[in-house]
């Protein structure tokens, strides 16, 4: 399915040609036509007539004859249809018939209309935003936007849609002046796309060592105490996942260190989860679960929301998880079980992919350690099928 704009020199120049043709042969109604086009290849009567320089009857005039020239679809009645270009080579034809500074022009004015009388659309769609600012040549609120609509998939676990609009945000900034702002604007969207990343392709990749080292470069010149967290953690989970164990320890032992500088609760609940995994990697098993327990003990589910979306995983979760299989090694199999079933329901009640793929396979793990096969098969495919729903992949 096409979802944007095909390049130029992607439609022959026989049908660019004959496509222009029949536009030009509506010449009286071409300017709806294109107008639409920059819209996008469906869009709302409402909008259009909200930005189109025309009365309500000549807009639909013009309108009922694209329609019986079947360049456009109509569902619905005005002022509640919906038009949709017959096909995707005619809406490009009609936008690209533009001057780039009038559909320029047109994308401002598309997204200051947005921002003021669909307040709605601004907030559940931040990414129509970002596409009209950034159309317009508006890279400081095109990146605020792409910023935005990054956040907000994270938060629906819609990972590979994040990646995409962070790296649009992150295009947008570098076209602006070097600042200390651009750069504490570059570590906020760094630090949300490592943690996209790294939920949908592990920590190991090549993507992910970049944006969180590139947060750590950031971090040293600003950022606050929550931001800085944020990176050494980032960066204890890249070691941690390619079994760099003395190197996690180090940056594991920067985390608590900083939580304890800072006193702030939130960060020491962390803090002990990354140091008591790392130790239970090391086989330091006695001081592992005395870590963990401690951060069990610290979590709050208040706090936690705002590091599972920065840091990948709900703190809560993992913790519990890790703590089973620390219980299990440590000849306590009754007790790791019990971890591990509360671990799965707390993952389903903060409602977090990621999170629950984690309990899901610690699960099924601790299931195969007791030898039930087959309940560790039916976690095993639930992760599967959560994995495959959601384009999950991760360490």
């Amino acid at each position: 399915m096409l979802t944007g704009l095909l390049p130029p020199l992607a439609i022959p120049a026989t049908l660019q040609d004959a496509l222009m043709a029949r536009l030009d042969r509506l010449a009286a109604v071409k300017d709806v036509a294109q107008l639409g086009a920059v819209l996008g290849r469906e869009f709302l009567y409402g909008l259009l007539r909200a930005v189109a320089p025309l009365d309500e009857a000549p807009l639909q005039q013009a309108l009922t004859r694209l329609v019986e020239a079947e360049l456009l679809y109509q569902q619905g009645l005005p002022p509640q249809a919906t038009y949709v270009f017959k096909h995707a080579l005619i809406q490009d034809a009609a936008y690209q018939s533009l001057l780039k500074s009038t559909r320029q022009q047109v994308h401002q004015r598309i997204a200051q209309v947005l921002e003021a009388r669909f307040p709605e659309t601004t907030e559940t769609q931040p990414e129509l935003l970002a596409h009209h600012h950034t159309a317009a040549g508006l890279s400081a609120q095109a990146m605020l936007y792409w910023q935005q609509a990054g956040q907000r998939a994270i938060e629906r676990s819609a990972n590979k849609e994040a990646i995409s609009h962070l790296t649009k945000g992150l295009e947008a900034l570098a076209t602006l002046p070097a600042t200390p702002e651009r750069s504490q604007q570059e570590l906020a969207l760094q630090l949300v796309l490592g943690s996209a990343l790294y939920m949908t392709r592990g920590h190991t990749v090549a993507e992910v060592e970049r944006a969180y080292t590139r947060a750590y470069e950031l971090c040293r010149q600003g950022g606050d105490e929550l931001q800085h967290f944020s990176v050494v953690a980032g960066l204890w989970r890249l070691y941690a996942s390619q079994a760099q164990l003395q190197t996690a320890y180090e940056w594991a032992t920067q985390c608590f260190d900083l939580a304890q500088r800072v006193h702030n609760p939130m960060l020491l609940q962390e803090a002990h989860l990354v140091l008591g995994s790392t130790l239970f990697f090391l086989g330091e098993l006695v001081p592992a679960h005395e870590y963990l327990k401690q951060g069990m003990t610290l979590y709050n589910p208040q706090y936690s929301q705002t590091l599972t979306y920065s840091l990948g995983t709900n703190s809560g979760v993992e913790c519990l998880a890790r703590t089973a299989w620390t219980l299990w090694l440590l000849g306590y199999p009754e007790q790791a079980l019990a971890r591990s079933q509360e671990a799965l329901a707390l993952a389903r009640q903060v409602a977090h992919a990621y999170s629950l793929s984690l309990a899901l396979c610690h699960t099924a793990v601790l299931y195969g350690w007791r030898r039930e096969a087959q309940r560790a098969l039916e976690q095993s495919d639930a992760l599967i099928a959560l994995a495959t729903s959601r384009a999950l992949r991760g360490g």
